[in-house]
């Protein structure tokens, strides 16, 4: 090869990392695309405890020290009232379903609102699905968990989860079903939804906790702000099964195992009951 080769495969292999390191933690977990270089499976060379390890800019996975999910356990967590009602304002927008290997994840190509937490709006830009949760309530782990991620202008993400448990079918999901039939079992398989209003998936609860954590997917990049919605929705087995069709054969499951809290505070949301005259 040419000096002169050897200088341009030098220059397009160094501008690729730095557009690696540029890339903001919500659109990280949005544009995930690792699903060959990572596993869910435990004890494979690439599963989750070798995260860390397989690339540089994925070190986090291995070293950082507020990784998420966690056990929200109530011995740990403090209630903290100020931090109020969720205060957000989303809206119709038009969207695309797309089976990303890993996972399903709904993108909003349209403004579909926003998520403000202390002053910053954060813009809903996906939603996607982990199956069995990821967080677990007390030591329990759920059936399925929903992530809706969002982005601040800065870069910035915040992540709400809700957790779900076979039962009566989900009306949010019956919405994508025929869908999610025509691209479950089709890897990088995109599909344009219409509109599509997130109400539907963020529910009406307002208990919820918040801590700072991290993208549960490579790079597992930290400073994110989670928040866990307490009630527990439900979703039927058939719903629960097409979204687990996604996952590759050999992983059956895309939840990431539990990281260590590290002295974090997690706090909890909780109204003040209502007086009864």
């Amino acid at each position: 090869m040419r000096p002169c080769r050897h200088l341009a495969v030098f220059v397009l292999a160094a501008a690729a990392l730095l557009l690696a390191a540029g890339v903001p933690a919500a659109r990280a977990q949005e544009e995930t695309d690792h699903e060959e270089e990572f596993s869910y499976v435990r004890g494979s060379e690439n599963g989750p405890e070798h995260w860390g390890a397989i690339k540089g800019e994925w070190s986090a996975c291995g070293t950082g020290r507020m990784q998420s999910p966690i056990d929200l356990s109530h011995a740990r967590v403090s209630l903290v009232r100020s931090l109020g009602y969720l205060n957000h304002s989303y809206r119709a927008a038009e969207a695309s379903i797309v089976n990303r290997g890993h996972d399903i994840m709904v993108r909003f190509d349209g403004d579909a609102g926003s998520l403000v937490i202390n002053g910053t709006a954060y813009h809903l830009k996906q939603l996607h699905w982990h199956s069995p949760s990821e967080h677990t309530l007390n030591g329990r782990r759920y059936d399925m968990e929903l992530h809706m991620v969002h982005q601040s202008a800065e870069g910035k993400a915040a992540v709400i989860g809700v957790l779900y448990e076979v039962g009566d079918h989900d009306a949010f999901l019956h919405r994508l079903e025929p869908f999610l039939e025509r691209i479950a079992n089709v890897r990088d398989r995109e599909e344009r939804l219409g509109v599509l209003d997130p109400r539907g998936a963020r529910g009406r609860a307002s208990v919820y906790y918040r801590y700072m954590g991290s993208l549960t997917t490579p790079p597992c990049t930290e400073g994110v702000i989670w928040t866990i919605v307490r009630r527990v929705r439900t979703a039927s087995k058939y719903q629960l099964e097409l979204l687990r069709e996604a996952v590759h054969d050999d992983m059956e499951k895309n939840a990431r195992p539990l990281q260590e809290l590290n002295d974090r505070d997690v706090s909890v949301f909780r109204p003040l009951p209502r007086k009864h005259y």
